[in-house]
């Protein structure tokens, strides 16, 4: 009876034993099975490499001028008697600006032209007289020499008159004042700046390798920080006739129109001279590709195959897609494109956003941008 207990018992402990063994070699095996299966693809956007025309571009930077800008100063000094103009004020041509105190200079020409009545006057006598010789010609030139005098004394004063008056000398826009009534003004004392703004240019510099690729009447088109969703056009209007030898590069001038008058002079821009040639440019988006130190490279979304080179197929009946990590050689970017030049043909897919988890031969599912985790 004993004995038959403990045979009871054995068994019972041999089975548990079995029962945790099959448990634990069940609980491995779906550990193995866990780790040695393919990892789930991961989800990544990508989109077809594009052959679109590229408008070829020379890159450039410059600063705006005005056409016609010039800082009005004073010439000859003297006390500002009147203002006859605001702050920011658009003006004419020859609109009166400062006009300054001129008494002197009144006095001066008041007396200048009574010398002058004099001596016209005693011309007028002393040419009666040299006529019958009643005067000797000697003193016939010298009273037309004083005629002569007076008349250039009028005139003097009448220029120093003019400069005490000062006029805008174009139409445009003037800036803030600098003098008010009262304030004695030194010769050469700024007064404001005027500004056509209806044309700018701009003036910038290109590598003389760039030489006959260019031409007067160009179109150039340029944007400024102050509107950067914005581009303005304008023309190669002249081409240095010489290169700097400091840096062997040449200058040009560009001009645009400016009607809404949103440019303004001294803004810093950034420039593309447009070339006639428009050929035909591999591109794809700018996100897509990767930089290091060996090379740029990109991810190319290809379809997987077995050993017999037929296409898998997942559940669905889709293909599955793996990448492949490619180098390439990149040309030109703009607008959130860049050229290929080397390595990738149009109409191959791309990986053009999330690449930090994949690697060569990572098997991807290829989604849209709004259902990517």
């Amino acid at each position: 009876m004993l004995l038959r207990r403990m045979l009871i018992m054995l068994a019972v402990v041999v089975l548990v034993v079995l029962a945790l063994a099959a448990y634990k070699g069940y609980s491995i095996y779906q550990q193995v099975q866990l780790f040695s299966a393919p990892p789930p693809p991961i989800s990544v956007e990508a989109e077809p490499a594009r052959e679109i025309p590229w408008q070829r571009r020379l890159p450039a930077i410059g600063t705006l001028k005005a056409i016609q800008g010039v800082e009005l100063t004073v010439e000859v000094p003297g006390t500002v008697q009147q203002t006859l103009f605001e702050s920011g004020q658009k003006v004419s041509q020859d609109q009166p600006l400062i006009q300054m105190s001129s008494e002197v200079e009144q006095a001066g020409l008041a007396s200048a032209e009574a010398a002058l009545g004099l001596a016209q006057v005693e011309l007028g006598r002393a040419r009666n007289l040299v006529g019958r010789q009643m005067i000797s010609r000697s003193e016939f030139d010298r009273l037309n020499a004083e005629a002569r005098q007076a008349q250039a004394s009028v005139e003097q004063f009448k220029a120093s008159l003019a400069k005490k008056r000062i006029s805008a000398p174009f139409a445009g826009t003037i800036g803030i004042r600098q003098v008010e009534v009262g304030d004695y003004l030194g010769s050469g004392t700024l007064i404001a700046t005027l500004q056509d703004l209806s044309r700018l240019q701009v003036d910038f510099f290109l590598p003389e390798q760039r030489v006959p690729q260019l031409r007067v009447g160009q179109q150039v088109q340029l944007s400024v920080p102050a509107y950067p969703d914005e581009v303005f056009t304008g023309q190669i209007s002249a081409i240095n006739p010489r290169t700097e030898e400091s840096t062997r590069n040449i200058q040009l001038r560009a001009q645009l129109q400016n009607p809404e008058e949103k440019l303004l002079p001294g803004m810093f821009a950034n420039l593309d001279v447009l070339l006639p040639e428009t050929p035909q440019r591999v591109v794809v988006p700018e996100t897509a590709i990767t930089y290091s130190l060996y090379g740029n490279a990109l991810y190319v979304v290809t379809d997987q195959q077995d050993e017999a080179g037929q296409v898998q197929t997942d559940e669905q009946g889709q293909p599955r897609k793996r990448v492949e990590r490619r180098f390439i050689t990149t040309g030109e970017r703009r607008d959130g494109l860049v050229v290929i030049e080397k390595g990738l043909t149009a109409g191959e897919w791309v990986v053009s956003s999330g690449q930090l988890k994949l690697d060569n031969d990572t098997a991807v599912s290829i989604v849209a941008p709004e259902a990517r985790p």
